[in-house]
């Protein structure tokens, strides 16, 4: 490994590292060589340096440090920075400054995996790790400052100096004096993954008898085909559906039907908010015919609707309507199914697959997630008792997951539907618009749908009933699993593209998630506007417009105020959105720009007048 001190005052640290094996150190300090070596120590601790191999560099800036170093040796594994500071009295701006363009400098040498380690004293990073800890303004921002040249803060640790062989700190405002260094804290950051570039997509999917292609909305480039649940994914939702359907399987017979499940659907969604429906234009002259559609459906292809019947329009020679939209649920595909007979008495039916879902924006509502959808069709007058036997089958292998995570026993409870009203998370209230539902099926300690609500579980409608027959299907949330299993915070988090993510589930190993990027900096900025007269305001819609723009870095959006003007009764809304990404490095001005961009496009997309 190389490692590259700077601001070395006697160069006692430096001196402590040199031994090591298969290490080769390069130390510097900002002053001349006659400086330096007048400082206590120091001449003996570079004497140390020369002797073991290392080399020692004088009048080293550590903003400018491509120029100190040839093409061929600027490649560094690890860079320290105990302490910096501009000296003498300088003032927390003037050191974050300089910590800005450190960064900066350090993206020229450090390689690729490498890392960077910068001690501070205590309070000055501003992180929650310091104890106590000071206001933001008055601290370094240690870590909004490193997000600006791209770096995320993977680890933060005691600087422990009494374990340091030799070491002594001095350079206390800029003389050979000592400073204390209780409670230290040295932070390491790496590289960020680089900003998502969301260029045009098109998919392609078998709708009818024929294969389409259609645009990909841009809020779902980076996820509409990640293949977690395909059969070499190491992905966590990929083992939680294949430990469920495993666990299921002892109970049961298993016929899995995923495989080229459309990801389109056909016509007007009853019973379902238009504005939670990602609704989808058909590349041009792709429309299928309703011969082909009549086809299709003939030979089971399964393409269904909300409330719609498209068997009988094409029966009865009706149009049917050339209105597609993104599949929110498998629930249209197993309703197809039960609809057809398809089915064997006392088999369990599995479907699995990506849905996706317009949402507001909370750390637990995510527009799209992975579905794993049972049905059973029992004899009438035993539902009761399959429900309870395919619940505690799911319980048994969800608390043997969490068991073998966490050691800890979840509480995995089944919940009467009719004792909730609308304190639902998004995942369950979107599932009641589909229909009705018997149980929530929630994991926690509080069994709580408004947080905790992982699947649902209903009897098939009235008209899909047969006089022996009741079909009884429970639609489980992956995502939401893997997160509570996993103790993964944010849902953006599963849907990364930094390999650190997946190499924490080595060969589909479930494991408490540690996450490589720590106290992420957030930015707030507050957007106020005049609402359009006479119109209802679609806060969904403001929403999946914010996921747009950002790029899923808008974390929350609060509203603030509402207003409504006297005398003309116009209405102004006032919100605060906070950007913060849980991954990769975001800057105050990337946010900022973001920001810019979201209150032009909400003029053009939303048509509110900007105040």
């Amino acid at each position: 490994r190389r490692i590259l001190l700077l601001g070395e005052g006697n160069f006692s640290f430096s001196a402590a590292l040199c031994g090591a094996r298969d290490t080769h150190v390069v130390a510097t300090c900002y002053e001349s060589e006659e400086e330096a070596a007048g400082r206590g120590g120091a001449a003996r601790s570079i004497r140390r340096l020369r002797d073991s191999g290392a080399e020692v560099v004088f009048s080293v800036d550590c903003t400018k440090l491509k120029e100190h170093f040839s093409p061929g040796k600027r490649e560094f594994d690890r860079i320290y920075f105990n302490f910096p500071h501009c000296g003498r009295k300088a003032g927390v701006v003037k050191n974050r400054q300089l910590l800005a363009r450190f960064f900066h400098s350090c993206t020229e040498v450090l390689a690729q995996e490498g890392e960077v380690h910068v001690a501070l004293c205590n309070g000055q990073g501003g992180t929650p790790a310091d104890q106590p800890r000071r206001e933001w303004h008055n601290s370094w921002q240690i870590v909004a400052v490193a997000a600006g040249a791209g770096f995320i803060l993977s680890d933060v640790h005691p600087f422990e100096a009494e374990a340091i062989d030799g070491y002594k700190c001095t350079g206390y405002r800029s003389q050979d004096k000592s400073f204390c260094v209780e409670g230290a804290l040295n932070h390491v950051f790496t590289r960020s993954t680089a900003p998502l570039c969301f260029t045009p997509k098109s998919c392609k999917t078998q709708l009818g008898s024929q294969e389409v292609s259609f645009q990909v909305p841009q809020v779902l480039v980076d996820k509409i085909d990640r293949g977690f649940l395909e059969v070499n994914s190491s992905h966590p939702v990929r083992t939680i559906k294949e430990k469920l359907s495993a666990g299921l399987s002892q109970a049961f017979p298993v016929q899995n039907i995923s495989s080229c499940l459309p990801l389109l659907h056909q016509g007007h969604p009853d019973g379902v908010c238009h504005s939670n429906i990602f609704w989808i234009a058909l590349s041009p002259g792709e429309a299928p015919s309703t011969e082909q559609m009549s086809q299709g459906l003939a030979n089971a292809v399964l393409v269904s609707h909300f409330g719609q019947d498209t068997d009988k329009n094409v029966q009865e020679g009706c149009p049917v309507p050339k209105q597609f939209y993104l599949r929110p649920s498998l629930l249209p595909h197993a309703q197809a199914i039960i609809k057809k007979r398809a089915f064997s008495p006392g088999t369990l039916q599995v479907l699995s697959g990506p849905v996706f879902r317009k949402c507001r924006i909370t750390p637990h509502s995510m527009p799209v997630f992975h579905e794993l959808l049972v049905v059973l069709a029992v004899s009438r007058g035993t539902e009761s008792s399959c429900i309870q036997m395919l619940v505690d089958n799911i319980q048994t292998t969800v608390n043997s997951l969490h068991q073998g995570v966490s050691g800890i026993k979840p509480s995995i409870s089944l919940q009467e539907a009719t004792r909730f009203g609308a304190e639902l998370n998004d995942f369950a209230a979107f599932e009641r618009q589909l229909g009705e539902i018997q149980h929530f099926l929630c994991v926690g300690t509080d069994p709580d749908p408004s947080g905790s609500c992982v699947g649902v579980i209903r009897t098939a409608p009235a008209e899909l009933k047969s006089c022996e027959l009741v079909v009884v299907s429970a639609s489980l949330n992956l995502d939401l699993l893997a997160m509570l299993l996993c103790g993964i915070s944010d849902w953006r988090m599963l849907w990364t593209s930094d390999r650190r993510f997946l190499r924490q589930f080595p060969e589909g190993e479930l494991r408490l998630f540690k996450s490589f990027s720590l106290y992420p900096p957030s930015y707030l900025h507050d957007v106020s506007f005049w609402v359009p007269d006479g119109e209802e305001f679609d806060e969904v819609a403001f929403h999946t417009l914010a996921r747009r723009v950002s790029g899923e870095t808008v974390v929350s959006i609060q509203l603030r105020d509402n207003f409504q003007q006297p005398g003309t009764g116009r209405r102004s809304l006032c919100y605060r959105v906070t950007f913060q990404s849980c991954d990769r490095a975001l800057g105050s001005r990337e946010a900022a720009e973001m920001q810019l961009q979201f209150r032009e496009e909400m003029q053009q997309h939303l048509g509110v007048t900007l105040r």
